[in-house]
This record gives C-alpha cells, sequence and structure tokens, in this order.
C-alpha cells in the first residue's frame, strides 16, 4: 500500500471520527448482533479471511528482504528463483483472497442492507396516516437508504479494518522491532507528525463536507420543487425567469466555491503527509544503509524494513480512530433503529376476525375523536425540526352515532372542516377512535384484520393519488389477479374507455407522476374505475366526483349508481345535488350531527340543510339561472 493511499485513508478515518462523535448504548449494541445473528457463519469467514490477508501483507516484504540478502551473499540461483516464485504465489494466493474477501464483504453487506430496508419498509407500511403527514418524504427516503448503508459500513468495513489492521500491526511491528529496534523506534517517532495533521484537518474537512452537504441540499431542493409537474407549473404562472435563473446560479456557485475549498485542502493534507511519509522512508534507508555499510545489519533487512514500513501506518492510523469510527458507523444503527422504535398507534389484534359474509352494515356508536400530536407519531429527525409539537388531542369529534343499512347509502354534508373526511377515515382505521366503537358488519373495526378491512371496504378520496405507472398497474393496485375484460369493463362503467383505448399504448401506457398526464377528471375517473375493479361491498366516497364537469360528473354518477347497487356507501359531498338521493341526509357541523333525514325532510324541517341548499341553489342561480347548485 503506498503512502499516498495511506494519507487519504488517514483523512477519512479523521472525517468520520469527527461526524461520528456520538454515545451509543448496550441495547444499541444488542440490537445490532440480533441483526447479525443469520450471517453470523459468514461474518466469521470474513473476519478469518482478512487476518489471513494481514498475514500474507507481512510475509511479502520479509521475503523481498531474503531474495536481496541471497543476492548480495552470492547464493544459488535456485535459492532466489524459489523466493520469487514463493512471492508469486504469496501475489496470487493475496489476489485469490482478496477476492473471495470482497465477494463475503459484498454479501454480508448486501444481505444486512436488505434486512435493515426491509424491517424499515415494512415498519413504516404499519404507520398511522398521521405519520406520513408530517413526516418529510426525502428524510425517510434518507433512513433506507444512507443510514442503512452507514450501518451496513460498521460489518463490512469497521469490523474487518478493526481486525486486520490489529493483526498486521502487530505482526508488522514484532517483525520490525526483530530485525532493529532503533530504526524502527525512530520511524515510530514521526507518527505523530502523521497523525496529528489527519486529526486536525479532518475537523476542518468534516466541516466542509458538512457545509457542502448543506448547499447540495438547498440546489437539490430549489431542483426538485422547481422541475415536479405543480412546481413548474406556478413557476410559469407567477414566477420571474431570471430571478429564478440568478438564485439558482448563486446556489450552484455555493456548491462550485465549497467543492473548490474542499479540493484544494484535500490535496494540501495529501501533500504533507506524503513527504512526511517519504521522510519516514528516507529514515529508513538512511539509517538501514548506514548500518548495513558497518556490517550491523544485513542490505536485505534494509529493504524489508523500508517495504514493512509502508504497512505499518496505515493500520497504526486506522487503530487510533477505531474506536470513534465505530462509533460513526453506529450512529446510522441508531437513526434506523429510532424509526423501528417508533409504534404504530394502530395494531392488529392477535387473532382478528374476517367481516362476515354478505350485505355489510356501518355503524359509529358514540363515536369520540382527536388527532395525535406530533410525539405520538412522528420524530423531529424526519420533520427536521429541532423539537416536535406536543399540542394535539383536542376532540374534534363529540358523539358521532348513525347507522348505514346494509346496502344503503348515508351521506355526509356541512362545512368544509366540519368533521365528514375524519369520520370516513374512521372506518378503513386511519385513524381509531378514542372513545366510543366504529363497527362494520356489526363488528368492531378494532377486532377485525385489516386484510379484511381492506376486501370489504374501498375509498375514493377527493385527491385520489396515482402511481408514476401505467393505466393497467395503477388499477391492479385494487385486485391483481383481476382479468383483462374485468379491466376493460370497469374502464367502461367508469366511463373511460374510449379514453384508455386512443391513447398510444392502452392500458400501457404510463399516467405520469401523481397521474399528471391525465386532465382532472380522468385522474379522478380512473380512481373510481379502481373502486369498481375491486368490488367491495363497503365504499367511501370522499368528495369523489369534485373534479369532474357538469357532463363528467352525470357519466360517473350513473355508473357509481350502478356499481353502488347492493353495497353500503358513505358519501361525503359539498354539492348537495349529488346526495338528494341518499337513503339518509348527516348534517355534520363541528364534530356533531346537527341534523338527519332524507333530502324532503331536511328542506321540511327548514334547518341547515335548507340553508345549505338555499345557498348553494341561489349561487349557482345567479351564474346561469338554472345549473345544479354547486358549492
Amino acid at each position: 500500500m503506498s503512502m499516498e493511499v495511506t494519507a487519504w485513508q488517514s483523512l477519512h478515518s479523521a472525517m468520520n471520527a469527527e461526524q461520528g462523535r456520538r454515545p451509543f448504548s448496550r441495547a444499541t449494541l444488542r440490537r445490532i448482533a440480533a441483526f447479525a445473528r443469520p450471517h453470523r457463519r459468514r461474518l466469521g469467514q470474513f473476519l478469518l479471511l482478512s487476518v489471513a490477508m494481514a498475514l500474507l501483507a507481512v510475509a511479502t516484504p520479509i521475503l523481498a528482504g531474503r531474495v536481496v540478502g541471497a543476492i548480495v551473499h552470492g547464493d544459488d540461483t535456485g535459492t532466489v528463483v524459489r523466493l520469487a516464485l514463493l512471492i508469486a504465489v504469496l501475489a496470487v494466493a493475496e489476489a485469490g483472497l482478496g477476492i473471495l474477501t470482497r465477494w463475503l464483504s459484498a454479501t454480508l453487506g448486501e444481505g444486512l442492507i436488505l434486512d435493515l430496508r426491509t424491517a424499515v419498509f415494512d415498519h413504516v407500511q404499519r404507520m398511522p396516516v398521521a405519520f406520513f403527514t408530517r413526516t418529510r418524504t426525502g428524510a425517510l427516503v434518507s433512513r433506507l437508504n444512507n443510514d442503512v448503508i452507514g450501518a451496513q459500513r460498521a460489518f463490512s468495513n469497521t469490523l474487518s479494518g478493526v481486525a486486520s489492521n490489529f493483526v498486521t500491526l502487530v505482526l508488522t511491528l514484532g517483525v520490525m522491532l526483530s530485525i532493529s529496534w532503533q530504526i524502527t523506534l525512530l520511524a515510530l517517532v514521526l507518527l505523530p507528525v502523521f497523525v496529528v495533521p489527519a486529526r486536525r484537518m479532518g475537523t476542518r474537512m468534516a466541516g466542509l463536507q458538512r457545509e457542502a452537504a448543506a448547499h447540495n441540499a438547498a440546489m437539490s431542493s430549489r431542483m426538485t420543487e422547481r422541475f415536479s409537474a405543480p412546481g413548474a407549473t406556478l413557476v410559469k404562472l407567477f414566477g420571474r425567469p431570471a430571478d429564478e435563473s440568478t438564485e439558482f446560479a448563486a446556489r450552484a456557485r455555493a456548491v462550485r466555491d465549497i467543492g473548490v475549498r474542499t479540493a484544494m485542502a484535500q490535496s494540501a493534507f495529501i501533500t504533507a503527509l506524503t513527504l512526511v511519509s517519504a521522510l519516514a522512508l528516507a529514515l529508513v534507508y538512511g539509517l538501514g544503509g548506514f548500518y548495513a555499510l558497518h556490517g550491523r545489519l544485513e542490505p536485505g533487512a534494509v529493504v524489508a524494513l523500508a517495504l514493512l514500513l509502508t504497512r505499518l501506518y496505515a493500520p497504526l492510523t486506522a487503530l487510533a480512530g477505531a474506536r470513534v469510527e465505530v462509533m460513526s458507523a453506529l450512529v446510522s444503527f441508531e437513526r434506523v433503529f429510532e424509526v423501528l422504535d417508533l409504534e404504530p398507534l394502530i395494531a392488529e389484534k392477535p387473532g382478528a376476525r374476517k367481516v362476515p359474509d354478505g350485505p355489510v352494515s356501518v355503524e359509529f356508536d358514540g363515536v369520540r375523536f382527536g388527532y395525535p400530536s406530533a410525539d405520538k407519531v412522528s420524530l423531529a429527525s424526519l420533520e427536521e425540526v429541532a423539537g416536535l409539537d406536543t399540542r394535539g388531542g383536542a376532540e374534534v369529534l363529540h358523539g358521532v352515532s348513525f347507522r348505514a343499512e346494509p346496502g344503503r347509502m348515508v351521506a355526509l354534508v356541512g362545512s368544509s372542516g366540519a368533521g365528514k373526511s375524519t369520520i370516513a377515515q374512521l372506518l378503513p382505521r386511519l385513524y381509531d377512535a378514542d372513545a366510543g366503537t366504529v363497527r362494520l358488519g356489526g363488528i368492531d373495526v378494532r377486532d377485525l384484520s385489516a386484510d379484511s378491512i381492506r376486501e370489504t371496504l374501498g375509498m375514493v378520496t377527493q385527491d385520489g393519488h396515482l402511481f408514476h405507472d401505467t393505466v393497467r398497474a395503477n388499477l391492479l393496485i385494487a385486485r391483481p389477479d383481476a382479468a383483462e375484460e374485468e379491466i376493460w369493463d370497469a374502464l367502461r362503467r367508469s366511463r373511460l374507455d374510449g379514453l384508455v383505448a386512443a391513447l398510444p399504448d392502452g392500458l400501457d401506457t404510463v399516467v405520469g407522476e401523481r397521474g399528471y398526464r391525465l386532465s382532472g377528471g380522468e385522474r379522478q375517473r380512473l380512481t373510481i374505475a379502481r373502486l369498481l375493479l375491486a368490488r367491495q361491498r363497503v365504499v367511501i366516497l370522499d368528495e369523489a366526483t369534485a373534479h369532474l364537469d357538469s357532463t363528467s360528473e352525470a357519466a360517473v354518477q350513473e355508473a357509481l349508481a350502478e356499481a353502488l347497487e347492493g353495497r353500503t356507501a358513505v358519501v361525503i359531498a359539498h354539492r348537495l345535488s349529488t346526495v338528494r338521493a341518499a337513503d339518509l341526509i348527516l348534517v355534520v357541523e363541528d364534530g356533531r350531527i346537527v341534523e338527519r333525514g332524507t333530502h324532503s325532510e331536511l328542506l321540511a324541517a327548514g334547518g341547515r340543510y335548507e340553508e345549505l341548499h338555499r345557498t348553494q341553489f341561489a349561487r349557482a342561480k345567479a351564474v346561469d339561472g338554472e345549473a345544479e347548485p354547486v358549492c
């Protein structure tokens, strides 16, 4: 290993040490051991091979010294050839062990990454919706990428490095002291000149790296916001291109400047340490040569000492920062465990039941609910704030009770923020009620299995989400085993079959991020087609026709009427014209049901519903005199 490579390793270790100064607990180590246990056999093989590599690394300089000694002493050619062949064999063995060690390292590291990522992904999927409404997606993804890879480094790099460096150091020092303790001690005197600058420069480089990361993050955030479909639209509507360009150029220049400073600092450090290493090598050759000329040392021993010196500084400097290097890697484990330790608010009971077969009723019995505070569902590091907001828990639903009979439609109407969508979110257990009971088919949803709830209940929200995938893939989320004719039937009933058939690749056309290649109405109809394909027995429509024009709305309402026949439906709507045919209309205000009845009964009562209807009808009449009342 060259002195320049050793200098680079020294700088890297110092930088990691400065960034990783953080204590860790024995509990963390026990949990790491639990993750490592399935890989213990491969881990043991990896460590043994690392030690074997260290032995070969020390053996080669000794043999090289003996070759020189044989030449100086005029030994027979066979001795030199045998030593040379042995060096070649060791080189081949070292190369083979290197490949095998790398394979074990990669297999071990990637296996650990797979285990950690799977554990985090599965755990995050069990988190409540409140977790995702507060967490920054980028910060969460970083835990599955950067932190998991950092945790893997503790096994594939740090652990093997400590073992092999310790063996290399002990063997190298032992051999050098046996050859010449005077030269060895003088070489060690220069060690502080090598290590101390690395520590000081490590502090500076760590600061530069943090600054560079901040500048890169700022530039990346700006690009991400401006390059998304909504962001690009906003910039085109209200942005000033020249100002945007100036702002981005300023951020890019900051990234450039920090890059230049970092490169120059690295170059100066590596040059200085390479010079120190060269001076140490000159000392060995000078003093060793002096001893050799005076017969106090064999010429071959001088060569061996010089080669061994190149293998001495790397393990010395690596072991000097081993503790902080290990701690730096373990920080990543702690950040991963931080996510795994966040308990989901909603958990499935052991032995959870299935929803009974046949038509399903929906019932709310004295339900009270308040959204949980941030400290119960989130992490400050994932929200990227100094501390979590402890406010929350204020009750937003106050004793809500109603029953939707099997196969009947119940509509929820009222002012924005009255609690209608909150009621809808309690049915599929996106949240759990604080008091009272929510029932499906007469069974408390907390006693039902998550799979059974998903099979029974479907929901279309106001902003129905689509993935950046094909039309087919977005539909098959509802029913992966659906046949082609079933897909087209769902598209026909949602009045989308003609549009999809006309697309360049039909069902295999990619809809774009969040479905932005489709219009708002087309996106919503595709989510309704997904619901139709699922064929669930209970359907929740949360402003499902909000983005449709009057023609599309009429078509989809007709399709929904056909699809909802025989199914229990809970429909949330501001547009009262869409819920006239409901079997029961509930007027929700301030988290309470203030009126209930059919459309005609509520109009005759002259209460809040009549007021909403009159206001909407008057507004619509003011627009064109005969349009349906709209909100």
